[in-house]
């Protein structure tokens, strides 16, 4: 039976599990939808860092480096 992991998986044994844990909470924000505050709809989605692009009205914003809002 294999272990299921998330993004962290891949430093195995190294960094400890704190750490790891911390990197994966950034992953999970970074990588999620959010609100946009021009249409409102769930559709803004991190382009880089800071840098945010909403796919239903077209518009990129600049926002914070992980998510949008904290």
């Amino acid at each position: 039976m294999v272990k299921k992991t998330k993004g962290s998986g891949k430093y195995g044994a190294r960094y400890g599990a704190p750490l790891k844990q911390k990197r994966q909470a950034i992953e999970d924000k970074q990588k999620s939808l959010y609100k946009c505050p021009l249409c409102l709809k769930i559709k803004v989605k991190r382009v880089s860092s800071g840098i945010w692009h909403c796919k239903k009205c077209d518009t990129t914003f600049a926002g914070r480096a992980y998510s949008l809002k904290e």
